[in-house]
């Protein structure tokens, strides 16, 4: 079952408990009809926005100590659980049930193309703030949805080759620059260690746990697995392995945007990479991170300093 079809159901099952939340006010409280659709609503939402919570309560058992420029006063803590809450809420009850994999062509636009790989538990819909700036920049792009959902994060180097073989034919260029949410950042490691380095201009992470997640203990399938890490220790065999087989010339390729307030990485320094280029922001959430315009600012600026086809 794809992510797509999955997020229509749970959309479904939550529209279902709404409406007999609201019929049960309506029914045994007298409330009016509109009343209680709202109440119905609201229930549904205030259970969404619980679970979030809980993910920065977990996430801060795990935490790294947060550097003194990046601590948050208690406004600053409601505006990034206000901001997360809002990306986990569009991105999965909008733009992930509707989401196709895809490619968009810039015949005149001369920029290195961009392959967008998302998380764990997401599809291509994750990338729906970012597609466009990078059309209106005139870059070409694709999309590929990764499954199966639970599947080996080795598996997926496939469909990664096949995506670049495609954006490479399609644009002329000779490499493409990798846009990577959470897990999409270590597939792309792992297709760095299965097809080389050669045809990558530049991969970009957002929110990796390079050295694996706490939190991933609570995740199903086998690239849950192969992220999980046990408390302070690093990473796990899979990570460990996939670390040692990186030279410091495909390191060096690699910019780590990240977040001191990660509430699914954690501890969140899991996301500094040694040999990369590592950027750290303060006060965005996992999912915010591919719709907070300070990051996509930076990643960017990541993108227009690489060479022009041209060049």
């Amino acid at each position: 079952m794809g992510v797509r079809l999955l997020t229509r159901i749970l959309l479904l099952v939550q529209a279902v408990a709404a409406l007999l939340i609201a019929w049960c006010l309506a029914r045994w409280g007298g409330a009016a009809a509109w009343l209680a659709l709202l109440g119905g609503v609201g229930a549904v939402a205030v259970v969404r926005l619980l679970i979030n919570m809980n993910n920065f309560l977990l996430a801060a058992c795990f935490a790294s100590a947060t550097p003194g420029a990046f601590r948050l006063g208690p406004m600053a803590c409601l505006r990034l659980l206000a901001e997360e809450f809002r990306a986990s809420m569009l991105t999965t009850s909008w733009r992930m049930p509707r989401a196709h994999a895809g490619m968009r062509i810039h015949a005149d636009g001369g920029r290195v193309p961009v392959l967008l790989l998302h998380g764990y538990g997401c599809n291509s819909g994750y990338w729906a703030r970012l597609i466009p700036l990078l059309d209106a920049a005139r870059i070409s792009h694709a999309r590929v949805d990764l499954e199966p959902v639970a599947g080996d994060i080795d598996g997926y180097a496939a469909a990664v080759e096949r995506a670049v073989d495609a954006l490479c034919a399609a644009t002329g260029a000779p490499r493409v620059a990798i846009v990577a949410h959470s897990m999409g950042g270590l597939v792309a490691r792992a297709w760095m260690r299965s097809h080389g380095s050669a045809r990558l201009a530049r991969l970009v992470t957002l929110g990796t746990p390079h050295h694996g997640t706490a939190l991933a203990r609570f995740g199903l399938g086998i690239n849950a697995r192969q992220m999980r890490r046990s408390g302070r220790q690093e990473g796990n065999g899979w990570l460990q392995t996939l670390a040692a087989g990186e030279t410091p010339e495909q390191r060096a390729l690699i910019t780590s945007i990240y977040s001191h307030h990660d509430n699914i990485v954690s501890p969140q320094t899991s996301s500094v990479l040694p040999g990369a280029h590592n950027l750290a922001f303060g006060g965005v959430g996992h999912v915010a991170l591919g719709s907070n315009p300070r990051v996509l600012a930076a990643l960017m600026r990541e993108l227009a300093a690489l060479d022009t086809l041209r060049a």
